[in-house]
C-alpha cells in the first residue's frame, strides 16, 4: 500500500533489514505485552544484536554514524510493522537520548558509556519533567547540592519511561537558585550516574496504553552524584537538552505515521473481506473517503518529516519543521487508527483486530514530549512573528 519515498539504495536496505529483525514479534507478541506489562525484552535484545541502537552514534563508540533520516526511517519501520509504540518507545530513548552525552560529555564519560548503551548492556532512563513544572523545564525543582565529593539531588520525577529496568540515569537538577539566575532556563545541570534504588523510588504510573513500557513517578531522596558524572559545564544542562529536541520530535512523527499506515493496511484490507448487504463494505464511499482521507493525511505528514531530518542532516535550521512535522504526524498517526477502529465497526472496539490498541498508543505521541498547543505557540511566535503568549 506504501512505500517510504525518496530512498536511497542503502536506506532501503535498512527498512529491509528492520523488517527482517521484526519478523519474529507479531501481532499476538505484542498483544501479550500489552496485556501483561512486560517489557519487550527479546526485541530489545534483536535490535542490539543488529546494531540498530547505534543508528545515529559515531562509529568509534560502535554506532553506524548515520543520521536523522536514517534513524526515522528505522523507527517509522518499526511502527509500521504493528509492533506500534510497544517496540518504538522501548528504544526511542536509545537513537537520541544519549545524545547530550555524546555532543557533551567528556572522553572519558563517552569511552565508558557509549558503547555499553549502543550494545544494550547500559540500561538508561531519562529523569527531565517534574509534578510542578510540566512543560516548563526553568521552572524545575529537583535540587542537585554541592558536597566535597560532588553533588546530592533531592526531589521529584514524573513520566519517567523505564526506570523499573535501568541502572543508570540521565538527570538534570537545578545547581544554582532560580532567583540567582540572568534567566530562568539557567543554573540547570546534566548528570549522567547510577540509579541507586536506595536513593530513588521509582513506582510505575498505570496509562492509557503501551503497558509493556512503563512511565514512573521517582521521589530522590540524598542520591549521591561524583563530580565525575556531571556532563559538561554545571548550569548549561538545559542548553544541552534543547539539542535533542528537533530529533526527538521527528521521531515521534514518523513512529505515529508509521503506526497509522499499519492501522490503514489493516483498515482496508477488513473493507475489502467484510460483506454486509449482498457486498464488501468498502465499496461504499462512507468507508472509502475516510481511509483514503487517513493516507492523504499520512502522506503530507510523511514530506515533512523527512524535509526536517534532511535539513537537521545538513546542519541547518529544522525547529519549525520539525515541530510541524510532529504536529501533523501525530495528529494524522492517530486520526488513522480512530479511522481503523471506526472502519472494522464493532470488532474495532475489540482486541481480536489490534486496532484498538493501536488507537490507544496513538494518543500518547499527540500528548509527548509537547503538546499540540505548545507547538502551534511555537510557530506562531518563531515563524509568524508573533507575541509570545506563555
Amino acid at each position: 500500500m506504501h512505500q517510504i519515498a525518496p530512498m536511497s539504495e542503502d536506506q532501503a536496505a535498512i527498512k529491509a533489514a528492520v523488517e527482517k529483525t521484526l519478523e519474529p514479534f507479531n501481532d499476538e507478541y505484542w498483544a501479550k505485552t500489552d496485556e501483561t506489562g512486560d517489557w519487550p525484552e527479546e526485541f530489545c535484545d534483536a535490535m542490539a544484536a543488529g546494531g540498530w541502537l547505534g543508528i545515529a552514534f559515531p562509529e568509534e563508540y560502535g554506532g553506524a554514524g548515520l543520521g536523522l533520516k536514517e534513524a526515522a526511517l528505522m523507527m517509522q519501520t518499526v511502527t509500521r510493522t504493528g509492533a506500534g509504540f510497544s517496540a518504538a518507545s522501548a528504544i526511542h530513548l536509545n537513537i537520541f537520548g544519549p545524545k547530550p552525552l555524546e555532543k557533551f560529555g567528556n572522553a572519558e564519560q563517552k569511552q565508558e558509556n557509549l558503547p555499553k548503551i549502543i550494545a544494550g548492556q547500559e540500561k538508561m532512563c531519562f529523569a527531565v519533567t517534574e509534578p510542578n513544572s510540566g512543560l516548563d523545564t526553568s521552572s524545575l525543582e529537583t535540587k542537585a547540592e554541592r558536597t566535597n565529593s560532588g553533588y546530592t539531588i533531592n526531589g521529584r520525577k514524573i513520566w519517567t519511561t523505564g526506570a523499573q529496568r535501568a541502572d543508570k540515569i540521565l538527570i538534570i537538577a537545578r545547581t544554582t537558585p532560580k532567583d540567582q539566575c540572568a534567566k530562568p532556563y539557567m543554573g540547570l545541570s546534566l548528570f549522567y550516574t547510577d540509579l541507586d534504588r536506595g536513593k530513588i523510588e521509582a513506582n510505575p504510573i498505570p496509562k492509557m496504553g503501551r503497558k509493556a513500557v512503563e512511565c514512573n513517578t521517582l521521589f530522590i531522596d540524598g542520591l549521591e552524584v561524583p563530580k565525575e558524572h556531571l556532563i559538561g559545564e554545571e548550569g548549561a544542562g538545559f542548553k544541552y537538552l534543547i539539542q535533542g529536541l528537533n530529533p526527538e520530535r521527528v521521531l515521534f512523527a514518523v513512529e505515529s505515521i508509521g503506526l497509522g499506515f499499519s492501522a490503514l493496511e489493516r483498515a482496508a484490507q477488513y473493507a475489502k473481506d467484510r460483506v454486509v448487504f449482498g457486498r464488501p463494505i468498502g465499496q461504499n464511499q462512507g468507508i472509502q473517503h475516510p481511509l483514503a482521507k487517513a493516507w492523504a493525511e499520512l502522506s503530507a505528514a510523511e514530506l515533512l518529516a523527512y524535509k526536517a531530518a534532511g535539513l537537521y542532516d545538513e546542519g541547518l535550521d529544522c525547529g519549525a519543521e520539525a515541530n510541524a512535522a510532529k504536529y501533523l504526524g501525530t495528529e494524522a498517526g492517530f486520526r488513522a487508527c480512530e479511522t481503523a477502529v471506526l472502519t472494522h465497526g464493532g470488532m474495532g472496539y475489540a482486541k481480536e483486530y489490534h486496532v484498538e490498541r493501536m488507537m490507544r498508543e496513538a494518543m500518547l505521541a499527540r500528548i509527548a514530549p509537547v503538546s499540540r498547543e505548545m507547538i502551534l505557540n511555537f510557530i506562531a511566535e518563531r515563524v509568524l512573528g508573533l507575541p509570545k503568549s506563555y
